[in-house]
C-alpha cells in the first residue's frame, strides 16, 4: 500500500489517515452537538488523565463529571432519599420494616437453602454503620493492591484469615458501586467480604477504570480481566479456581449481573489470552441496575442522558446495540448461573420494579435457582449505612452461596463452606 506523504515528511498508511479523518469527523460532530455540561465531563476526564497527579484527582473529577452529567438525575434522587428519610411518621415505619427482615430473608431463601440452614437464628443485635466498621475489617486483607493487570488502576485485595486454608476455599470477587465512574475498592463491601472469610473464603475485592476517564465498556472489561485473574492465580492464596462467584453493589451489581450472564463473551475480553475463563459460578447483586434501554419515565430518561453524556459517551439513538448489549434483563438465557438478587422497596435511585422486572424474566428461562429479597421500606447503599439490617442481609448472602458451593458439581466432603 502506497504510503501518503504528510507535513514535514512525515509518512502515513492509508488505513492510519481514514482512521485519522474518522476521529477529526467524530470530534467535530461531539463539538457541534455539546452543551456547557459536556465541556466540564470532558476537562473533569482530562484532569483525571494527567500523569502522576491524575489518580489522586479521580474522585474529584467523577463528581464534576455526575454534577454536570448528571444534573437533570441527581437532585431529584438526593430529594426522593429526603423525603423519605423525614417524611412524617418516618421513624415508625422503618422500625417495622425491620421487624419484617428475618420473614423476608427466610422467604426469599425457602427453595434455595437445606432446612438446616434456614432454620438457623438471623442476627438481631444492633450493629455500628458498616462504613465505621470498613477500617477494623480491613485486617483479613492479607495481600493489598495485587494487579490483575497494567493499568494503574487494575488492583485488587486479597482478604483472607491467616494461613493458607488446608482445602482450596471458595472464592468470592466483590465488585463496588459508584454510577459507573467511581471504582474504588477502600469501603464497599466490607461486611459481606469479612462475614465469608471468618467462614473460609477467599475474597478479592477489585478496583477498575471508570468514567469520564475510560468510556464504557473498560469497566466491564476490567472486570472480566479480574475474574480471569482469578482462575488462573488465586490458588496460590489457598483459593478454589474452580469455584468462583461475583457480588456487587448498585453499578457493581450491574457489572456482576452482566458477567454471570456473557461467560467468556468474546466481544468484552480481546484483550485477554484465547483460553481466559471469565465464567462465574453465581451471581449477588445488591441494589443493582438491570436496564440500559428504557427511557418510558421522565426519570429513566434522565438516567439514560447521564449514561450517553458521561458514561459512554454515545448516543442512544445512534448505537443501540451499546446500550443493549450492556442491559442485563436483555441478556438473560437458560444457562445463566444462580442468583440472589437483593433491592429495598424504597430504592429512590433504582426503582425496585427493575429489580422485579430482571427477576421475573431470569426466572422465566434460567435453569438455575434464582431469589430475590425485597427489603420492605430499605433505600439505596443500605449496607453502608444500616447495621441493623446489614448483618442479617450478609447472613442471607452467605447462606444461599454456601449452598450454592454445596451443590457444585465436584463438590467434596468436608470443604470450606
Amino acid at each position: 500500500m502506497r504510503p501518503i506523504v504528510g507535513p514535514y515528511g512525515a509518512t502515513v498508511s492509508r488505513v492510519e489517515a481514514a482512521q485519522a479523518t474518522r476521529a477529526v469527523r467524530s470530534y467535530l460532530r461531539w463539538v457541534a452537538r455539546a452543551k456547557p455540561g459536556d465541556y466540564v465531563v470532558a476537562l473533569s476526564a482530562a484532569a483525571a488523565s494527567t500523569p502522576v497527579i491524575g489518580r489522586h484527582v479521580q474522585a474529584i473529577a467523577g463528581m464534576t463529571a455526575l454534577a454536570a452529567g448528571g444534573n437533570k438525575y441527581v437532585p431529584g434522587i438526593v430529594a426522593a432519599m429526603a423525603r423519605a428519610r423525614f417524611e412524617p411518621g418516618g421513624r415508625q415505619r422503618r422500625a417495622q420494616s425491620l421487624a419484617q427482615t428475618p420473614t423476608v430473608l427466610t422467604e426469599a431463601l425457602m427453595d434455595l437453602v437445606g432446612p438446616e440452614d434456614l432454620a438457623q437464628p438471623w442476627p438481631s443485635h444492633r450493629q455500628a454503620a458498616p462504613v465505621w466498621k470498613a477500617a477494623g475489617q480491613r485486617r483479613y486483607v492479607i495481600a493489598p493492591s495485587v494487579r490483575y493487570g497494567n493499568h494503574s488502576s487494575q488492583l485488587l485485595d486479597v482478604w483472607r484469615q491467616e494461613g493458607v486454608p488446608a482445602a482450596p476455599a471458595p472464592v468470592l470477587v466483590y465488585i463496588p458501586g459508584g454510577a459507573w465512574i467511581f471504582g474504588r475498592r477502600e469501603l464497599q463491601g466490607h461486611a459481606l467480604m469479612a462475614h465469608l472469610v471468618r467462614r473460609g473464603w477467599v475474597c478479592l475485592s477489585l478496583e477498575y477504570r471508570t468514567s469520564p476517564q475510560h468510556r464504557w465498556p473498560r469497566q466491564m472489561t476490567d472486570v472480566k480481566a479480574a475474574v480471569a485473574w482469578a482462575r488462573a492465580n488465586v490458588a496460590q492464596f489457598g483459593g478454589d479456581p474452580d469455584f468462583v462467584v461475583a457480588a456487587g453493589s448498585s453499578a457493581g451489581g450491574h457489572l456482576a449481573t452482566l458477567l454471570g450472564l456473557t461467560a467468556n463473551d468474546p466481544a468484552w475480553q480481546a484483550d485477554l489470552a484465547d483460553d481466559a475463563d471469565t465464567s462465574v459460578d453465581a451471581v449477588v447483586s445488591l441494589y443493582g441496575l438491570y436496564d440500559w434501554q428504557d427511557r418510558t419515565t421522565a426519570q429513566r430518561a434522565n438516567f439514560m442522558r447521564f449514561l450517553e453524556r458521561v458514561v459512554v459517551k454515545r448516543s442512544q439513538v445512534r448505537h443501540p446495540e451499546v446500550f443493549r448489549a450492556a442491559s442485563p434483563v436483555d441478556r438473560v438465557h437458560s444457562l445463566a448461573p444462580p442468583f440472589l438478587v437483593v433491592h429495598g422497596s424504597r430504592d429512590s435511585l433504582i426503582p425496585v420494579d427493575e429489580a422485579r422486572a430482571f427477576v421475573e424474566r431470569l426466572r422465566s428461562v434460567s435453569a438455575s435457582k434464582v431469589g430475590y429479597a425485597e427489603l420492605p421500606g430499605v433505600g439505596h447503599g443500605f449496607d453502608l449505612l444500616d447495621g441493623a439490617r446489614t448483618g442479617a442481609v450478609v447472613n442471607a448472602i452467605g447462606r444461599f452461596l454456601a449452598q450454592v458451593y454445596k451443590d457444585r458439581p465436584k463438590a467434596q466432603a468436608g470443604a470450606a463452606i
